[in-house]
């Protein structure tokens, strides 16, 4: 066994340090002044070839493959001290120290606080069957936050995390794991100190994080990360707040993808529509039409794999005539009534698939480890398969003229990239390409769903120019947010899961992918009972990815409509969500800059609250709404924590008034949806019906403003299906909100996409005080004292004494304009 206890010497390696010990030998660069990479080798080799960072600052074999993906920075250049005992990296942001005996590294901010600590004297190790490992200081109230994926709360203190995505069919939501992600990327905040710092592992081997659960009394309490091979190649994250080293990391493995409104909106689907006998097209119309006729909105219809079927068995890149038997006029007629279509594709192929000997002649599949020359063969659905090599230049060149061909040419901009875990293949030792090089799967699985997304995005992109590509991926390792949006996986339809799919979903935001979602309803098992699927709607409008999906084993349908008492709760909660669509569509927008998540974890924004560090199912859709739904059954009231730090307003209760910091009890019916909006909030909402967000442009905008501290905020708009918005076809509208006895709304505008709003209604939350008067860009608006009157105009402004809230309307002025409400003292008796 070999392990890193003392460094032996260091020189310069180009920008890089190579650090010599007397086991591995460590390449240190600072990519920025808070993103440092510690790659210790115990090979003592360091090539460059990944295909999971965007960001870099050296030379990659792979580079050619990501001309548009993948941006190369000059690294920064530390200022190095060197003492008998130490080795120090500072820069503007960090101060690095690795001790030379025992070997120990230290991570300070610039404020002088320890952020992270290794393990001294036994920091990285090399086992005998060369597993390594990396120890790493914790205290015992520590909090850790991401892994991508995965089952149970949201804090993993004291928890074993498994690192291997599988296919989890009906998984327990609290204990299963693996899932269906490998993200070894986290967070670790410390409670005394309130700050954090982000461990990422550029290393995709199966592993496993301990995380306090393995005590030793000869060593303080350690976190370890063990990989079946590879390197140990860390990143560590600086910069405090979770919101920065999101930041960092998605800078660092790509930022998120800018999703298609479509991908936003509801997307309908269940297995039963394609494994009808025949006709399975008209079915999915008439679904559509019901959906219509319901009056529920509609964004598209996530096809399953049904449609590929052949004597019984899924064969991908096939079309099954008898329930599909013209697939140019099915997308055609499923894109005329606003419900584009999202194939499903599966990397599998049986032996018994029509095509399976022509593809095995271009040797597109990964190999078997002990005969080369054949496709390494595993269980798939249906028999026996084999499984594409997405790191073969061949493989990808076929993969994607299939595509096209099968898939792309009949009208779709949109693909659902399904199974591509690559579980069944048991054989880590199974060969790949890796670009010529060669490599087994077990080191590159993961990366395999990235790549497949990767290529659906490109054969998009080449056979329609001008669309933006909408991927759906089960799986995917890290990277992933850069291509797709993602969901569960084929969650079990409990109380249970719709509980724990809520810390899924967050911990995959604060785990760099903010496009996620589960199966509303539930995709395995029963069907909903009633009320549990009232409830899953009322969660679900908040997911980014909102479909209502099942494989339901009691031959039932899960449907909005499926029962008919409940169905108008239904409809309303869908509606509120296309109400949001504005201000989902800015989060959609901000999360692709920043990494931000939609889904918030009320840690990512209330760090500074030590009572939210354990809070696994209150959230926060994105910034200023609070949600804390109804889980449990036949529930009465609901408890409810609100962060410190701000006041909160009740949405339901006419914006009763709350202090944060302090948990209360509110009454709750089948109908509740308890949300809180924040102090400062600037939230849009769209005022005209919204039922495809894709096509109902918001013409009638409503702003709901919650002065008390000064706040910026951006509302983002654009076509929401082409990429014009890379070439200033947006529009971004600039709101600062300032002041508290004298409220100003400043609106700034920039883009060259058209303003789509013609009306605009303010309502601004008010308790202590109705405003003495209200002025649109230094002109004096109308005050009401009746409502009806107010309704009836086109300007002014009334003063609702049931939400203490003034209501402020005017059209649009379609310019940088400023509006002003004034709540000064007025004297009215005139002394």
């Amino acid at each position: 066994m070999d392990i890193c206890s003392k460094v032996i010497s260091m020189e310069r390696y180009g920008a890089s340090c190579l650090i010599h010990t007397d086991a591995p030998d460590i390449m240190l660069t600072f990519l920025t002044d808070e993103i440092i990479r510690l790659r210790a080798s115990f090979r003592k080799e360091f090539a460059e070839e990944s295909y999971a960072l965007a960001l870099t600052a050296w030379e990659d074999r792979l580079d050619f493959l990501f001309p548009n993906d993948r941006t190369r920075i000059p690294p920064v250049n530390p200022v190095v001290e060197e003492s008998d005992d130490a080795l120090v990296f500072a820069t503007s942001s960090l101060r690095l120290v690795l001790e030379k005996d025992p070997f120990c590294i230290r991570l300070f901010d610039k404020e002088g606080t320890e952020v992270y600590a290794s393990l001294a004297g036994n920091s990285f190790t090399l086992d005998a069957n060369r597993r390594i490992t990396h120890y790493s200081r914790m205290e015992e109230d520590d909090c850790f936050y991401g892994f991508g994926e995965k089952g149970g709360n949201l804090n993993k203190n004291r928890e074993t995390v498994v690192q291997r995505a599988t296919d989890a069919f009906g998984y327990d939501p609290r204990r299963t794991d693996t899932l269906y992600k490998h993200i070894p990327f986290y967070l670790q905040l410390r409670r005394k100190t309130g700050k954090a710092v982000g461990l990422f592992y550029h290393n995709f081997h199966e592993s496993v994080f301990n995380l306090g659960r393995e005590k030793s009394n000869y060593w303080p309490l350690y976190t370890t990360w063990r990989a079946d091979g590879g390197d140990i190649d860390l990143f560590l994250l600086g910069g405090n707040s979770i919101q920065t080293i999101l930041d960092h990391y998605t800078l660092l493995t790509g930022r998120p993808a800018l999703l298609p409104k479509r991908a936003l909106g509801y997307q309908g689907s269940s297995m039963y529509y394609a494994e009808l006998p025949e006709n399975s097209d008209a079915a999915v119309l008439s679904f559509v039409d019901n959906v219509r006729e319901e009056g529920f909105p509609l964004d598209g219809f996530h096809l399953s794999s049904g449609y590929t079927s052949v004597a019984g068995k899924r064969c991908c890149f096939t079309w099954n005539r008898e329930r599909f038997p013209n697939p140019d006029r099915f997308f055609a007629a499923m894109q005329e009534k606003g419900a584009p279509v999202v194939p499903n594709v599966k990397p599998g192929v049986l032996l018994c698939h029509p095509r399976f000997e022509e593809w095995k002649t271009q040797n597109v599949f990964v190999k078997d480890s002990k005969n080369p020359t054949l496709p390494a063969v595993g269980r798939w659905w249906g028999g026996q398969g084999v499984f594409w090599d997405f790191t073969d230049p061949q493989a990808r060149k076929l993969w994607k003229a299939l595509l096209k061909e099968a898939l792309l040419s009949h009208g779709t901009d949109s693909v659902w990239n399904d199974n591509c875990e690559y579980d069944s293949l048991l054989d880590q030792d199974s060969s790949v390409s890796f670009d010529g090089k060669g490599s087994t799967i077990g080191a590159l699985k993961p990366l395999m769903s990235n790549l497949m997304c990767f290529l659906s995005s490109e054969a998009i992109r080449e056979l329609h120019p001008g669309a933006r590509p909408y991927i759906v991926c089960r799986s995917g390792g890290s990277g992933i947010q850069h291509y797709a949006q993602n969901w569960c996986g084929d969650n079990y339809t409990c109380w249970e899961t719709l509980q724990y799919n809520i810390p899924m979903i967050t911990g995959m935001g604060l785990s760099g992918q903010p496009n996620d979602g589960a199966d509303i309803g539930g995709f395995a098992g029963p069907a909903p009972e009633e009320e549990l699927f009232v409830r899953w709607v009322q969660n679900g409008i908040f997911q980014p990815r909102f479909s209502i999906h099942s494989a339901n084993n009691d031959n039932s349908v899960t449907e909005p409509w499926m029962y008919s008492r409940v169905t108008p709760i239904i409809r309303e909660a869908i509606r509120f969500r296309y109400r949001l669509t504005p201000y989902l569509y800015s989060a959609e927008y901000e999360a692709s800059q920043t990494g931000m998540p939609i889904m918030r974890a009320l840690v990512c924004e209330f760090q500074d609250d030590p009572n939210v560090y354990d809070e696994s199912f209150t959230f926060l859709f994105g910034r200023d709404l609070l949600v804390a739904n109804v889980l449990v059954k036949g529930a009465k009231t609901k408890t409810v924590y609100l962060p410190a730090g701000c006041k909160w307003y009740d949405w339901q209760n006419s914006f009763r008034c709350y202090e944060g910091g302090q948990t209360i009890e509110v009454s709750v019916t089948l109908e509740s949806i308890p949300l809180f909006l924040r102090e400062g909030a600037i939230l849009p909402l769209a005022e005209n019906a919204i039922r495809n967000m894709e096509r109902d442009p918001v013409t009638d905008l409503r702003l709901i403003l919650a002065p008390g501290e000064d706040r910026s905020y951006t509302l983002y708009d654009d076509d929401g299906v082409s990429n014009d918005y890379q070439k200033n076809g947006f529009r971004k509208t600039h709101i600062r909100m300032s002041g508290q006895e004298v409220v100003t709304v400043a609106f700034t505008s920039e883009g060259e996409y058209r303003d789509t709003v013609e009306t605009v209604t303010v309502e601004m939350i008010c308790p202590a005080r109705c405003p003495y008067g209200v002025m649109l860009r230094r002109e004096k608006l109308a005050h009401y004292l009746n409502r009806r009157q107010f309704e009836a105009a086109e300007t002014g402004w009334y003063y609702s004494q049931t939400k203490k809230a003034v209501l402020i309307k005017y059209p649009n002025p379609k310019r940088d304009y400023t509006l002003t409400v004034s709540f000064e003292d007025f004297d009215l008796i005139g002394i």
